[in-house]
């Protein structure tokens, strides 16, 4: 992707990759590992946004 990017585009990409990162150890942990994967993980090859 080119470096050249609008704002709202890369604020959308910037939360996204957010969102795209592993359950904390420590909630792992706290819930007596009944939560253990992040439903919502993203990986960029497989599931894609739909950004234009």
């Amino acid at each position: 992707m080119g470096r050249i990017k609008d704002t709202s585009k890369k604020n959308r990409l910037i939360s996204a990759a957010k969102k795209a990162r592993p359950v904390p150890t420590w909630v792992i942990v706290r819930t007596n590992r009944h939560v253990r994967t992040n439903p919502k993980r993203r990986d960029w090859r497989h599931r894609k946004l739909g950004l234009r």
